[in-house]
């Protein structure tokens, strides 16, 4: 799948998650790469053999003190690893509904949800 089609069944994607939840993301930003760096894969705590889908990169929802906002801050940032989502499918629909996952969990990471947290409620 060229990046174009990518990109955009992840834009149709993050547009049908439920308006409540989309309405509580704050300065976030979602980006498409064809694969993660090893220094990414070393600073997420991938370990050999594993697949990183997406990442979450920022100061999640919970952890923002008072004096957020004050000064400029980049936007925080969900990157969509497309041959690593493209490798766990085998059909269009699947990439899809991985592209879908990977939003939730990582925007889950935005709201301060862990790893186990977002386990345990089924992502």
């Amino acid at each position: 799948m060229d990046r174009a089609e990518f990109e955009a069944i992840a834009e149709e994607e993050f547009a049908s998650l439920p308006a409540g939840f989309l309405s509580r993301l704050e300065n976030v930003h979602v980006v498409v790469e064809e694969k993660e760096s090893r220094r990414v894969r070393s600073r997420a705590g991938v370990r050999s053999g594993g697949l990183l889908l997406g990442l979450y990169e920022g100061v999640p929802l919970d952890k923002r003190g008072t004096d957020y906002g004050m000064y400029p801050v980049l936007p925080d940032r969900i990157t969509l690893y497309q041959r690593n989502i493209e490798s766990v499918s085998e059909t269009p629909d699947e990439i899809r509904k991985v592209i879908r996952d990977t939003l939730i969990h990582e925007i889950a990471h935005h709201f301060g949800m862990s790893e186990k947290e977002i386990r345990d409620a089924g992502y």
